[in-house]
């Protein structure tokens, strides 16, 4: 016979496992959730879009039999259910069909445009995180001063000026004036033939192999458009870890830490900002996806060829599979960073595994 205290300690084993066992049903049903609806928004602005996609294939010339016949190849004579549910298995499997301005597979030229963007937007955020998170601790602690005053007029330029503007202006003042970095493109047309990148991602590759002239003129190239995304995503961490600081720093136990006589630096970056760091991940990995996703003018302005330019490009010349398939792969990293980042939140607050 089992005893008492083994049928409890059983059955709350049971009971620990059935909630992990929801959670995880619940996690994937809002993943498939989402991803369904990312994918029937892309079809359905697909086709309510007043560009026909065969005459984009074919051209305006084309004879009537021809467009009719491809028309059908295509799939568009079918039903609209039967379209939908061929173009969720196709995303599903990585086939978002072939670009008409490059003629090579959709998904192809993603894979050769994406490191690029990704580059300069981790970049970025490493720009944005380093400066902004000590400029919101900064505003915190001196509230109501001349500090917390600039770092917060910094965050609303950052939020208000339109991005391409202050992109223009400062490749005429750093570059056209002062010539401290390289002109548009991502890397020296000496380098473009010679190098060969491995992962995609020239940083990293130049100093992989050791090319440190490489990896000077990468960086000339990246420092300026990374440093503007960069303010644009410190304007916001900077505002959010002023807030939660501001929070954490009202708590009891900042009261008792002060009280045991507790150093102001270890209060300040030993407690409170351990604290407001658990929230704060979550605003970096937002941030992160934003810049992700919202780098076209960025990269248009820079000539930065990476997935902004490449759906810029493509919508100029209604290539609709790759803008479609390129919105689709960018919502997917968007929809994979924010079920990352909470799965980090919490790890790193047990309150929420409780729960």
């Amino acid at each position: 016979m089992t005893s008492p205290e083994t049928s409890q300690v059983a059955g709350r084993k049971r009971a620990r496992a059935n909630g992990w066992a929801k959670s995880i049903l619940r996690f994937l049903v809002i993943i498939v959730t989402t991803y369904l609806g990312l994918l029937a928004v892309t079809f359905f602005i697909g086709r309510v879009i007043p560009i026909d996609p065969v005459l984009a294939v074919l051209g305006d010339r084309a004879p009537a039999h021809v467009v009719e016949r491809t028309r059908e190849l295509m799939g568009f004579n079918k039903p609209l259910y039967e379209q939908f549910y061929i173009y969720v298995r196709d995303a599903l499997t990585g086939n978002f069909g072939t670009s008409v301005l490059t003629t090579n597979p959709v998904m192809a030229d993603i894979r050769r445009v994406f490191p690029a963007t990704l580059e300069l937007a981790t970049l970025g955020t490493i720009i944005g995180s380093l400066i902004g998170v000590p400029l919101g601790v900064l505003a915190a602690v001196k509230r109501g001063s001349i500090a917390d005053q600039i770092v917060r007029v910094v965050g609303l330029v950052g939020y208000s000026v339109p991005i391409f503007w202050l992109a223009l202006l400062s490749l005429l003042f750093f570059y056209a004036k002062l010539r401290w970095v390289a002109y548009p493109g991502r890397i020296d047309i000496v380098y473009e033939y010679s190098f060969t990148p491995i992962t995609g991602l020239y940083l990293l590759d130049s100093l992989w192999q050791g090319q440190w002239d490489v990896f000077r003129d990468v960086f000339r190239h990246i420092i300026l458009p990374a440093s503007l995304l960069g303010y644009f995503s410190l304007a916001y961490i900077s505002r959010m870890t002023r807030s939660f600081m501001l929070n954490e720093l009202g708590q009891e136990y900042i009261v008792a830490a002060r009280a045991k006589g507790l150093s102001e630096t270890r209060i300040i970056w030993g407690h409170a900002l351990r604290n407001a760091a658990v929230p704060l991940v979550t605003v970096i990995a937002l941030s992160y996806a934003g810049l992700l996703e919202g780098s076209v003018l960025t990269e248009t302005v820079f000539a930065w060829p990476g997935l902004g330019l490449y759906i810029t490009n493509s919508l100029q010349n209604a290539d609709m599979n790759a803008v479609l398939g390129g919105t689709i792969v960018i919502g997917s990293v968007f929809i994979a960073i924010n079920i990352l980042s909470d799965l980090l939140y919490r790890t790193l607050d047990p309150r929420t595994r409780a729960r």
